[in-house]
């Protein structure tokens, strides 16, 4: 069973930057496709940043992109989103989530999730 720990969140202001982690148990990396949500209060969990299990395909939606880049550290089993240019609607819980195969960018599929880091975005 894997398992996958976020950290990082944090109260931040408008224009800062925040990196958040995504720690798994297992070398999940090679085998398994990686994804970022986010949930704001009152709106439904969408998808900002996900990485093909091979590396070489990212995607972002325009609300983000530009602004966040997903990356990992397979020697330490952990996965980042950098965030810049953070603007109060980012303002969310954050959740890593891993899936063994499928599209990537589909929002549904992926097995495992995070706890959920809190971001919260001052102006």
């Amino acid at each position: 069973q894997v398992s996958l720990v976020e950290s990082g969140g944090g109260l931040v202001q408008a224009g800062d930057s925040l990196r958040l982690s995504c720690a798994a148990s297992e070398r999940i990396f090679s085998n398994y496709h990686m994804a970022w949500f986010r949930q704001a209060p009152g709106k439904e969990r969408e998808l900002i940043a996900a990485r093909s299990w091979t590396g070489r395909s990212t995607y972002f939606p325009d609300s983000v992109k530009d602004r966040f880049t997903i990356s990992r550290d397979n020697d330490k089993n952990t996965m980042y989103l950098q965030m810049n240019s953070l603007k109060p609607e980012d303002t969310a819980i954050y959740y890593c989530a891993a899936r063994p195969g499928g599209d990537y960018k589909e929002e549904r599929g992926y097995d495992y999730w995070g706890q959920g880091t809190q971001v919260t975005v001052s102006s």
